[in-house]
């Protein structure tokens, strides 16, 4: 009886396993089922995503993108177009976190590579960048785009002779690429090797003429070059073949630059608004419900009018201010808003008007970063009648260069010019010439317009000049290094702090005989106050308007090398000049 019982419990035993084992396969299964069926939705949200990025709705990619991959985690396909569409949106971080994602999903998919590079060189990780660019190299040799990037990411690296190796080589396998043949160019050109660029871009014209971004760049280095028709001419074909909205803006933007610099003033300042369109790369959203100012009538309306684009800009710019307090009469108002280091020389300089400063801040939100300005102090007791990026009046007030009164329009403190005057009269005769040689921002790319102290030798020993330092930021060791190789001094004055203090370097530059300088912001600030000025510039550029000056100041000279950036042959005729001009 025990054996049967025994017998009919292993039956009932292994019954219960098989049951399991059917449970545990049915389980299996609808596991199975169900990713099948997350996958699906996954996918099928991917394909709608794909859809909407075509059609140019990023936004809504972005989303579908999201929902396919909360669907279905293990989607890289659908983390690669979230990440597209996230630094679409200017989210980069995001973007760079969900490329990593994507790949680590999908490590043979190579467009990653790139993807992850491109977003690692945007926000200036370029070892990481160039890092994914060989990695995309090894991947794909026979490919253009990673040495075209790696090369790029090479010469914003300060490599260029690394950058111009990595892009010739590529050129010996692909000679048929006119990709490789722009970035070659490009890199020549951000060096100052701006002439033998021209070679490299035509070439790149000769192997795609539809490519509208190459005649974008051969424009750039012939306006460079200051050859301003055939950098209009090129920037016209740009527009006759670009198809991205966004580039078309840059393309206008850059086209108008040259015809101001052509002289052609109210097409190029008219063009020039182009910066105030939102989908400008440098648009600055004004938080102002006033409109902008198109030149109505302003007498008794009240206008706030904000510098821009840095400091040079902003006392360059001021050239219109006169006129706008003019024309708003004594009913009416006029508000300017600033950098905060220049309210007391524009208070001082226009006391019937409203002087305070701006407040920048970043947005972020589901269209990307936006940068926002806000002027608190004109518009916390009601919304003026008009606002104006203070560049925007030029195309009113400045249609031709007769339009310029060639007069000083910002006043220095009068008694900190004549202490500076006799400080300067103590440590012996004059004429007191002021210098700066370079821009407090100097890298690799701008370097090339700014001609190093080293070359100045034959200025700094014009004889009968005495020269003072204008240069602001750390430039101790450059004036060091002057005496030592040119036995001169260049008289710094000692606690005037030239970077932070402008009311009193404004007032030094009143008390100077002449100012020699690269186009910078003391440049602008001596010649704002109507000191005399002599532009070093690389070559032409567009503030001369076509002219061999700068016609936003009362009396100013431009001197540029015969050849691009050729600043030994500049200095030798600059002395001539200076020695005429201390002569007695």
């Amino acid at each position: 009886m025990a054996q049967v019982i025994a017998a009919l419990g292993r039956e009932v035993l292994a019954g219960m396993d098989a049951k399991l084992e059917a449970l545990a396969k049915l389980e299996a299964l609808s596991e199975e089922i169900d990713a099948a069926l997350a996958r699906r939705k996954s996918n099928g949200a991917l394909r709608r995503a794909v859809k909407a990025w075509r059609r140019g709705d990023i936004v809504r990619s972005g989303q579908l993108a999201l929902a396919a991959t909360e669907f279905d985690d293990t989607n890289a396909k659908a983390f690669h177009i979230l990440a597209m569409a996230l630094e679409r949106m200017g989210h980069l971080h995001k973007a760079l976190v969900t490329y990593e994602r994507a790949l680590a999903l999908d490590p043979e998919d190579p467009e990653l590579l790139i993807n992850l590079g491109l977003t690692a060189w945007n926000l200036k990780m370029v070892d990481g960048a160039a890092k994914m660019f060989e990695m995309y190299i090894a991947a794909c040799p026979d490919s253009p785009l990673g040495y075209n990037n790696l090369g790029s990411v090479q010469g914003d690296m300060g490599k260029a002779t690394t950058a111009i190796e990595t892009l010739r080589s590529a050129i010996y396998r692909m000679p048929q690429e006119p990709i490789l043949w722009n970035s070659l160019a490009t890199v020549l050109a951000e060096e100052g090797r701006v002439e033998e660029s021209l070679v490299f871009y035509n070439e790149a014209v000769r192997l795609d003429p539809t490519f509208a971004r190459l005649y974008h760049n051969l424009g750039y280095a012939y306006q460079h070059l200051g050859k301003l028709p055939e950098a209009f001419e090129a920037y016209e074909n740009a527009l006759s073949h670009v198809v991205d909205p966004a580039e078309r803006i840059e393309t206008r933007h850059s086209r108008s630059i040259c015809l101001i610099g052509m002289g052609r003033l109210e097409e190029g300042f008219g063009e020039y608004e182009i910066r105030n369109h939102e989908r400008f790369r440098a648009y600055v959203h004004y938080m102002i419900k006033a409109p902008i100012w198109k030149g109505e009538p302003l007498e008794g309306k009240r206008i706030v009018v904000s510098g821009e684009q840095g400091l040079g800009d902003e006392f360059m710019f001021a050239n219109i201010l006169p006129d706008l307090q003019r024309a708003v009469g004594p009913e009416g108002k006029l508000q300017i808003a600033v950098d905060p280091r220049l309210i007391p020389l524009f208070q001082r300089s226009f006391p019937e008007a409203d002087v305070g400063t701006y407040d920048d801040r970043t947005l972020i939100d589901k269209d990307g970063n936006k940068s926002l300005r806000f002027i608190p102090f004109a518009t916390d007791k009601g919304e003026p009648d008009f606002y104006a990026p203070m560049g925007t009046p030029l195309h009113v007030l400045r249609k031709r260069v007769e339009d310029f009164p060639h007069e000083a329009f910002l006043k220095p403190d009068p008694e900190r010019a004549a202490h500076f005057r006799s400080l300067l009269q103590a440590g012996g005769e004059g004429p007191y010439v002021g210098i700066c040689w370079r821009s407090m921002m100097l890298d690799s790319k701008r370097a090339k317009y700014y001609s190093p102290l080293d070359l100045w030798g034959p200025i700094l020993k014009t004889p009968g000049v005495r020269f003072v330092n204008l240069q602001y930021g750390t430039c101790a060791d450059d004036i060091a290094r002057a005496r030592e190789l040119h036995g001169i001094d260049i008289q710094v004055i000692e606690g005037l702090d030239l970077t932070n203090d402008i009311d009193g370097a404004a007032a030094l530059s009143a008390a100077l005989d002449l100012a020699i300088s690269a186009p910078t912001a003391a440049a602008a600030c001596a010649g704002s106050v109507g000191t005399e000025v002599w532009f070093l510039t690389a070559g032409r550029s567009w503030p001369q308007l076509g002219t061999d000056e700068f016609p936003w100041y009362r009396k100013s000279r431009v001197f540029s090398p015969a050849k691009f950036g050729d600043w030994t042959e500049l200095t030798p005729r600059i002395a001539e000049h200076l020695a005429a001009f201390a002569a007695p």
